[in-house]
C-alpha cells in the first residue's frame, strides 16, 4: 500500500480510516462512508446541552483523539448528572472498529445504570 500524505493532524488521522480498506463498506456510497457538514454548520449543537438534563450523559474519547476538547467542552456545558470517560491510547478513529479499544463495559454500565 502507498503510504498516506502527511497534512495537518486532523486529516492525518481520518485518512488513517476512510482513505484506506479500513474505512471501506460495500453499503456506502462509493464505497467510503460520507456525510455532509451542512447540518452540522447549520446546528449549534452545545446551545440547548443543558436541556438534556436530568437525562444521564456519558462521553467517551480518546485520549489521542482530535475530537477530545469538543468532548471535553460538550462535557464542561452539559448539566448533571454526566460523565466524560477517556480511553486511553487511542485516537477518534479507534472507537470505530478496535474492539479491544472500545470499552464495552463502560457502555454496558453505562445503559444498564441510566435505562431503568
Amino acid at each position: 500500500m502507498e503510504a498516506l500524505p502527511e497534512t495537518d493532524p486532523i486529516t492525518n488521522e481520518w485518512n488513517r480510516f476512510y482513505a484506506v480498506p479500513r474505512g471501506h463498506h460495500p453499503n456506502a456510497r462509493g464505497g467510503f462512508t460520507t456525510t455532509s457538514n451542512l447540518a452540522m454548520m447549520q446546528f449549534k449543537c452545545l446551545d440547548y446541552i443543558d436541556e438534556i438534563s436530568p437525562r444521564p450523559i456519558l462521553f467517551v474519547a480518546g485520549d489521542h483523539a482530535h475530537s477530545r476538547s469538543f468532548s471535553e467542552k460538550a462535557y464542561e456545558k452539559a448539566a448533571e448528572p454526566k460523565e466524560l470517560y477517556i480511553v486511553p491510547d487511542t485516537e477518534h478513529i479507534d472507537l470505530y472498529d478496535q474492539v479491544d479499544k472500545i470499552p464495552f463495559d463502560k457502555l454496558e454500565n453505562f445503559f444498564k445504570d441510566s435505562l431503568k
